[in-house]
């Protein structure tokens, strides 16, 4: 490869970087869906900007794929601050936690993804610095080691999760904004797809962009990867236009359904109707037979099964609803003579 095809080979890596990052709103009015959230957030937003304070801690919870960490960055932008962003199983030790408090000024936002994997030890120091801006650190080993207090400067802790519920108390109590974020309309999700559109320079038709919404299960995230894969099929096969066809063979192509399920939701779906009657079933032990993690399962196929209600949870277990059946095409048994 000559130097010219290197050089364009990182421009155009550099282009889709870039396009990646501003596939991300930086205003609330930018922001599309959470129509609730957007409203109350602005008016914290600005209560705060007027009293010249930090913003209070915001916990977002619920499904991946919806916005949390993108609207973290928008509070940040809206608020006119810098964020720090990480994750909980980064923060190992609270060596780490404290280099990350103090890089932070007055009114910065920090920024914790799966809040709930946080080790103890690290959540503990946190109670401090959210309640009253400081933390207390060792200096020192042995005899020479001493408690030294370090004042921190206001700011503003985001945390996100997906297992709100884990979460323990004394954490949670200290969040003074605590919104549940929930899936997508597919109006919604179709402007969404217009504007990654946009974004990309694709034409896609409102029949195409509508479709791919219905099939993206009401996530943000799971409609711009989808995109992304139909937006091949149709430079490959050579269309100028994304339309309502393309979108579909390419999506029964990837296996996605007309609801959004994908190969591994069927899968769950059919092995709890065809191997345990239509449930109930363990969660383990449905994970055992699909070869899928039950924390996978119970964290990015379950709430959306459950959303749309082809699952339930009971304390027996998982059992397949009769919407489910009927979706798949099956005849739902009658169990009211069943002793």
């Amino acid at each position: 490869m000559d130097d010219d095809q290197i050089m364009s080979s990182q421009t155009n890596d550099e282009q889709e970087e870039s396009l990646e990052v501003s596939l991300r709103p930086r205003l609330l009015s930018e922001y599309i869906g959470q129509s609730r959230i957007k409203r109350e957030l602005s008016v914290y937003i600005k209560a705060a900007s007027e009293r010249e304070e930090a913003l209070d801690h915001v916990l977002l919870y619920g499904p991946p794929g919806l916005g949390k960490t993108t609207l973290a960055m928008v509070i940040a932008n809206e608020m006119h601050v810098n964020i720090k962003t990480t994750s909980g199983p980064a923060i190992e030790k609270p060596g780490d936690l404290v280099a990350l408090l103090n890089e932070l000024e007055a009114g910065d936002v920090l920024f914790i993804d799966e809040i709930h994997r946080l080790p103890k030890i690290v959540e503990e120091m946190l109670y401090s610095a959210m309640e009253d801006y400081y933390i207390d650190i060792v200096v020192g080993q042995g005899p020479t080691a001493h408690p030294v207090h370090f004042p921190l400067p206001p700011f503003t802790l985001i945390g996100a999760t997906t297992r709100a519920g884990v979460l323990s108390a004394p954490l949670r109590d200290r969040f003074g904004i605590v919104e549940h974020m929930n899936y997508y309309e597919p109006a919604e999700l179709e402007q969404i797809v217009k504007r990654t559109a946009g974004i990309f320079n694709a034409e896609i038709e409102t029949a195409g962009a509508k479709e791919l919404a219905l099939r993206s299960r009401g996530t943000p995230r799971i409609a711009n990867r989808l995109f992304k894969r139909v937006r091949d099929f149709a430079q490959v096969g050579g269309h100028d236009s994304i339309d309502k066809g393309i979108v579909s063979s390419a999506l029964t192509m990837l296996r996605v359904d007309q609801r959004g399920l994908d190969e591994v939701d069927n899968k769950l779906l059919t092995t709890i109707i065809n191997y345990y009657g239509g449930g109930p079933v363990g969660l383990n032990t449905l994970a055992a037979n699909i070869g899928e993690e039950a924390n996978t399962i119970a964290e990015m196929y379950e709430p959306y099964l459950l959303q749309i209600g082809f699952l339930s949870r009971t304390p027996r277990g998982r059992v397949a609803t009769q919407a489910a059946y009927t979706h798949l095409g099956l005849e739902y048994p009658d169990k009211r003579g069943e002793k």
